[in-house]
């Protein structure tokens, strides 16, 4: 493997660049500790998901660029930036995280608001007097 690989991954309006470079398992999310940048649990899974999927937790050190979005969206993001690089490192590791769902970029965002709408679907309150 070269010095670095990166790559991109989105959720919602979060975007986030991966770097991944031979290591012993250190995630940095913008300069910090990806356990205290992702404070719940459910968000560290995420994160760390497609690196267990192929069992190399220990193997390589992750530094993550985030931006926009919600933390939930930044996580997701960064699960699939991660399965990205992975996939740039050793193509033999797609079967394993396409099975797991890793390499799907979820394409839900928000909907847009309508005109003559209070929201993208809600109306106004109906007045018949």
């Amino acid at each position: 493997m070269e010095k670095q690989k990166n790559a991109v991954g989105r959720r919602k309006e979060a975007v986030t660049r991966v770097f991944i470079s031979k290591g012993t398992g250190n995630i940095t999310v913008n300069d910090k500790n990806y356990k205290e940048y992702f404070a719940l649990p459910y968000l560290q899974n995420q994160v760390e998901a497609p690196l267990k999927t192929i069992e190399s937790l220990d193997k390589f050190d992750v530094v993550i660029n985030a931006s926009g979005g919600g933390v939930k969206g930044q996580a997701e993001a960064a699960k699939l930036g991660i399965a990205r690089v992975l996939l740039e490192i050793n193509p033999e590791y797609r079967p394993a995280l396409k099975a797991a769902g890793h390499l799907k970029r979820d394409p839900r965002g928000v909907e847009r608001k309508k005109f003559g709408h209070k929201k993208a679907r809600r109306s106004y309150q109906f007045s018949k007097r």
